[in-house]
């Protein structure tokens, strides 16, 4: 597992609010224009590597997202080469080679399988293009990394169950652990994380690695973990994120459950705060990702291009992987997200509309927590 030592990162109490039309970070395209000329000039081409799509996050944000600003940065001249591996690693080498071969000036990766990617790493550094490990930890000799504080992600879902559980905690009560990918280092970040702060308080009763992070593996799991502990015995559940906690709820419902239990989550999709709001999932976690993914685009221009003082000022933790200390890198913070501040969130930072999210079938809870 990959370890982090923060050297710089401030743990913020409320998401930051970014807009997803203007960036927040210190290299724009004014500042390219005024400095003195590049290493290599505006006409980049951004390879874009990213891991699956049943996540909807990266279709729907990180692409476009670095798109946009990768061409504000240089003047409508740079462009991203994207491609979706759709949680297959082998499938995603084959897109890394493709984006060496085509000859792109630096590489944003975030990888399926961060172990298995190493020696493609190691492939586009020997053909000097730079890479950068983008939300999850590639191994080999990336050049940076940009992520959100993957232990507190899980500290804060792990806190979040617990205040959910209430006063009366007992270390009798059942807890069911959905976690992520083993392929996945964040996973494992994530379940240290929420360990940190359940063991101890709660008894883990059943705790799966949960294959690719699927909805209907974490479904299948969680039947299991039902047959085993009794569907009322079931106290919370610990899910990753956002999908998996979907599947969850499925097994749940379909064992005769009409009560359902906390469940946690990550990645603030739009049916999970819908399920917030409905009462289904107690809370999810929001990250910026118009923060992570503009920074990200920031780091690669600055790299390419040749602008050390922007690049170090963007990347001023240190991160160890299996296969390379010291890592310059950002990590950004997070926020637990429930009832209480998705005004504040989600919809202050433009990530969904008010109508996104209160259609009419949830017109009557919207109407309860002032959403209007």
């Amino acid at each position: 597992m990959a370890r982090l030592r923060r050297t710089a990162t401030a743990v913020a109490a409320s998401a930051v609010a970014v807009s997803l039309a203007a960036g927040c970070g210190v290299l724009d395209a004014s500042e390219a224009a005024s400095e003195a000329t590049p290493a290599k000039g505006n006409d980049i081409t951004v390879g874009l590597l990213l891991p699956e799509t049943a996540n909807t996050r990266y279709d729907k944000f990180d692409y476009p997202i670095i798109k946009s600003k990768v061409e504000s940065l240089t003047n409508g001249q740079g462009k991203v080469d994207y491609a979706n591996a759709g949680a297959d690693a082998a499938k995603q080498a084959r897109q890394l080679q493709q984006m060496i071969d085509d000859k792109v000036d630096v590489l944003l990766l975030d990888a399926v399988d961060a172990h298995a990617i190493a020696s493609g790493v190691q492939k586009a550094k020997d053909a000097g293009i730079p890479v950068i490990a983008y939300d999850r930890l590639a191994e080999g000799p990336i050049d940076a990394y940009i992520s959100f504080d993957n232990e507190l992600v899980g500290e804060v879902q792990g806190r979040s169950l617990l205040e959910a559980l209430g006063g009366d905690i007992n270390e009798s009560e059942k807890i069911v652990m959905m976690n992520g990918s083993v392929t996945d280092p964040n996973a494992a970040q994530f379940k240290e994380g929420a360990l940190s702060e359940l063991n101890g308080k709660v008894t883990i009763a059943q705790s799966f690695d949960t294959k690719d992070w699927k909805p209907e593996n974490a479904e299948a799991n969680m039947t299991k973990a039902i047959a085993a502990i009794g569907k009322d015995n079931i106290a919370g559940v610990y899910s990753a994120n956002d999908g998996m906690a979907g599947g969850i709820i499925d097994a749940l419902e379909a064992a005769g459950v009409t009560k359902l239990p906390p469940i946690t989550g990550q990645d603030a999709e739009l049916a999970a705060v819908q399920r917030i709001i409905a009462g289904e999932q107690y809370m999810s976690v929001y990250k910026s990702y118009p923060q992570e993914a503009q920074t990200a685009a920031e780091m690669a221009v600055a790299r390419v291009q040749g602008r050390d003082i922007q690049f170090d000022a963007l990347t001023r933790d240190k991160v160890d992987s299996p296969t390379t200390k010291d890592v310059p890198s950002q990590l950004v913070s997070v926020v637990a997200l429930t009832t209480a501040n998705i005004k504040s969130t989600v919809i202050e930072d433009g990530i969904y509309k008010l109508a996104d999210i209160c259609t009419p079938k949830f017109e009557d809870e919207c109407e309860a927590l002032g959403l209007k």
